[in-house]
């Protein structure tokens, strides 16, 4: 199978639809996603709207993979670094492959695409991304051309006594 990717798609009320499936299946598959299983699309609907209100605003863009079915199965969300002086970097959220995929390759077409995506953007020279760690995502990333520059141990707390560190990655892009 292979995904087709776009960034910036019509939003309507399909596309919100399944993209809180999408991040709910994620979540409940043990993404790590900002969330801990298990979770109602009312869990996630919160955080979806808040990300909907920054595409609304010109503060985020969404990538979306979608299948043959043009169900959406894969996501990202992208988004200027708002402080004035880092101008020149983008931050990728949220980065999403539906459970049924995993393992198929397509994990790495969106991490191809959103970089692709990001080139785009005028004066973007990196992407920047964080993850959670002991989930194996910076193993993923750094495989995907990421490099690790930074770690905040125990920033995560999934559950009591169950820390994690915040690791920050980079893909230069120039």
């Amino acid at each position: 199978m292979t995904l087709t990717f776009a960034l910036d798609p019509v939003m309507d009320e399909a596309l919100c639809d399944q993209l809180l499936a999408l991040w709910t299946d994620v979540s409940n598959a043990g993404g790590a996603v900002g969330f801990v299983p298990p979770v109602t699309r009312d869990d996630i609907r919160p955080e979806l709207d808040k990300r909907l209100t920054a595409i609304a605003e010109g503060r985020t863009r969404l990538l979306v993979g979608r299948d043959e079915h043009g169900t959406v199965a894969a996501t990202a969300f992208l988004s200027p670094t708002p402080h004035r002086l880092m101008k020149h970097h983008l931050w990728l959220y949220t980065v999403m492959v539906h459970p049924r995929l995993q393992g198929q390759g397509q994990g790495r077409a969106l991490m191809a695409a959103a970089e692709q995506a990001a080139r785009t953007f005028d004066g973007i020279e990196a992407l920047r991304l964080t993850c959670r760690g002991g989930t194996g995502a910076d193993r993923f990333y750094a495989a995907c051309g990421y490099k690790e520059v930074g770690r905040v141990p125990g920033a995560i707390r999934v559950a009591p006594g169950d820390d994690r560190d915040d690791v920050h990655m980079m893909l230069p892009l120039n």
